[in-house]
């Protein structure tokens, strides 16, 4: 670390005793030098303040639960460096990644904010982890290198640049959210230039419960990019939105709605679409959903095995369902006001 730092990292962290540790002092094995730590407590009620100190960070202690956005804006306003890194708690870093993030500024002056993605090795071994990690891995991992949003997993922004945008959008995004993808819209609207680097990786240490992933990914994830879709009247073509994920999602609801069609027959005397055309409809969308994604089913099997695969499959077609049905009601909801 260093006293006259060109990077300054951020880490924001809520009753993160856990895994706080881990992720500081991955920092000391960094084989890049001239940066600074600073650790924005958001008023935890576990011991993550005695942890963090214990390593020598600059350590900022927010008085009242104000969220992540506002906590990475706080750590901004005291850093010191020329390059925002913001690092999740829950991350360990490489002993080369600040200097690969250093290094893509070096090479690409022009670009405003870079970031990376999870590696695919993560911590936690039961399966839902593995699965939304290895998901996440290969969603940036195929991504197209100049993005139009952002991730603050791993993710740089230039002082200059995030100071001129008003950082984070605190006040919308009171708790963990989309205000990461935001801010990256806001840039790419604005013209700054965003790259996505596959080399920078880094290790996720979270544990995913069924539950708890269900509900990230409706209440953190759906539902807000849904608000910023129908808001902008944008869908960026990239990460989670390519067409091919757009295009399974609605064939799930084909499934689903052939599915109640048939499942109606069965309980009343409605009989206007012969039972074998539903059956063929219903078949015919789910082949087409793993045609389109057999690249990511083939990389399941490779990395984890038959079992693992089968199991992710039923997951991913369930992801569709509860993201298809969250945009749906959004959308309604968008239409009825008007």
């Amino acid at each position: 670390m260093n006293k006259d730092p060109y990077i300054s990292v951020v880490v924001p962290v809520r009753n993160g005793s856990q895994y706080i540790d881990k992720c500081l002092l991955a920092f000391k094995e960094s084989t890049y030098e001239q940066f600074e730590v600073i650790v924005v407590d958001d008023a935890s009620t576990d011991n993550t303040v005695e942890i963090a100190q214990k390593t020598g960070v600059k350590i900022v202690i927010l008085d009242k639960l104000s969220g992540p956005a506002a906590a990475r804006n706080r750590g901004a306003e005291s850093a010191r460096g020329d390059i925002l890194l913001f690092i999740d708690a829950d991350v360990v870093i490489n002993n080369d990644t600040i200097e690969l993030i250093a290094k893509a500024y070096t090479e690409n002056p022009s670009i405003s904010a870079v970031f990376g993605s999870y590696d695919d090795k993560p911590e936690a071994p039961d399966f839902i982890s593995q699965y939304r990690n290895l998901l996440h891995h290969y969603v940036h991992q195929i991504a197209k290198r100049d993005a139009t949003t952002f991730w603050t997993g791993c993710g740089a922004i230039r002082k200059s640049v995030f100071d001129e945008l008003g950082g984070f959008d605190e006040i919308r995004h009171p708790i963990p959210s989309m205000e990461d993808i935001e801010i990256g819209l806001r840039m790419s609207e604005q013209g700054y230039k965003i790259i996505l680097d596959k080399n920078i990786q880094v290790t996720h240490l979270k544990h995913w419960g069924f539950y708890s992933l269900i509900k990230t990914d409706i209440f953190q994830r759906a539902v807000p990019w849904s608000q910023l879709i129908l808001e902008r009247k944008l869908l960026p073509r990239d990460l989670n939105l390519r067409f091919r994920d757009r295009f399974s999602t609605t064939l799930v609801g084909i499934i689903i709605i052939a599915v109640s069609i048939y499942i109606l027959k069965l309980f009343t005397q409605i009989d206007i679409i012969p039972s074998g055309y539903i059956l063929l409809t219903a078949l015919i969308s789910l082949c087409v959903i793993l045609i389109l994604n057999r690249d990511l089913y083939l990389f399941f099997l490779r990395k984890r095995g038959v079992g693992f695969a089968l199991l992710s499959i039923l997951m991913h077609i369930l992801f569709y369902i509860y993201s298809g049905i969250t945009f749906g009601v959004l959308w309604i909801g968008s239409k009825l006001q008007h």
